[in-house]
């Protein structure tokens, strides 16, 4: 039986209430926003570059996501130490270039749960406090405001992946 991306409800987003719970609200419907341009795919075409010659697919998509989710939450504000999430060996891009249809559950139940884990990583800290990331101090505030807009941009993206492997366009 061939793996296919499962259906995603988007979660409802009200666009009133504190900071703290708009700008988590709004991360969260992003993550699912990405999850759902991959619905009903299969691991086939979600390796699929369907946009050449861009190296960009879906499955690099969700896989570079997982990578930005666990750096950002993980590494960085939790301050965990974590190994490579890909091969250091095949080079920066590989969340991009190293692609296995047969790997793509794999890689969609990672994003899931870094997901899930950057949630928890964020649930201990306040929007107000700050950690240096590669020489750089940044707020927590500015991550999910930058996170925000990663999902913002690589959605877009997906709308253009998906819309040439079989026509969907934005729901």
């Amino acid at each position: 039986m061939t793996w296919t991306a499962p259906e995603v409800s988007l979660p409802r987003f009200e666009p009133v209430g504190d900071e703290r719970t708009l700008l988590e609200a709004r991360l969260a419907w992003r993550r699912a926003l990405l999850l759902d341009k991959c619905a009903g795919l299969t691991g086939e075409q979600l390796a699929q570059r369907s946009v050449p010659p861009s190296n960009l697919s879906l499955l690099g998509l969700v896989r570079h996501m997982a990578k930005v989710e666990r750096g950002w939450f993980r590494e960085f504000i939790g301050g965990e130490d974590l190994e490579p999430m890909y091969d250091p060996a095949l080079g920066h891009d590989a969340d991009f270039e190293d692609l296995d249809p047969a790997r793509a559950q794999t890689d969609y139940e990672r994003l899931v749960a870094e997901c899930r884990l950057a949630e928890a990583a964020l649930a201990t800290v306040s929007l107000d406090d700050v950690f240096t990331a590669e020489g750089v101090t940044w707020s927590v505030r500015a991550v999910v405001g930058h996170m925000i807009s990663e999902y913002a941009q690589h959605n877009g993206h997906a709308d253009l992946l998906r819309e040439c492997i079989d026509g969907r366009t934005n729901r």
